[in-house]
């Protein structure tokens, strides 16, 4: 099968991704990933442009965001050769953990990680699906920073670059492939 150009690496995946309006209230119109990850070809694109930025960049760890997060981030942990860290809606993890509260494009939020699951200094990638106002990337990277690793970058799918997200993550890297 013959290859798709590089400019048009993408098309596959981003033909897969459907506006749902008013989800999830009236106004919104949501940016549904489902069709995508049922296609392996178009899974696997992207998987393959988030994995190569950090081939080679000693990723220690990925930290992925409940819950599509964890689609994209244990995938990519396993490429990377990285341990997969989940961040949790609360109440979701069985021993200790530390907490962040943050605002979201909707409401008030909070994320968990186990406590002690970084070691200090361990280089982080963090991932979720989609980058929006940038609230959850924040929380995720405070948290990883409270364990005294390291945030190495963001990693997301797809970016609504219409709502700022990445200039409210200050000077972090962010990679994403799908920009609305």
């Amino acid at each position: 099968m013959p290859q798709p150009d590089v400019a048009d690496r993408f098309a596959h995946a981003r033909s897969l991704v459907r506006d749902v309006p008013d989800f999830p209230k009236a106004g919104i119109v949501f940016k549904d990933i489902t069709p995508l990850l049922a296609s392996p070809r178009a899974f696997h694109s992207l998987l393959d442009g988030l994995a190569e930025p950090f081939i080679g960049e000693g990723i220690d760890a990925v930290v992925g965001i409940e819950a599509r997060g964890f689609i994209f981030g244990a995938a990519l942990a396993a490429r990377l050769n990285a341990s997969f860290v989940p961040a949790r809606k609360p109440g979701k993890l069985p021993a200790a953990v530390d907490r962040v509260e943050y605002e979201t494009e909707y409401s008030t939020a909070a994320l968990e990680m186990h406590t002690g699951s970084l070691r200090e200094g361990a280089r982080t990638l963090i991932v979720d699906d989609v980058l929006a106002t940038g609230g959850t990337a924040v929380a995720a990277a405070s948290l990883v920073e409270r364990q005294g690793a390291v945030v190495h970058a963001l990693a997301f799918a797809l970016e609504l670059t219409f709502l700022g997200g990445r200039g409210r993550v200050g000077a972090l890297p962010v990679v994403s492939l799908l920009r609305y």
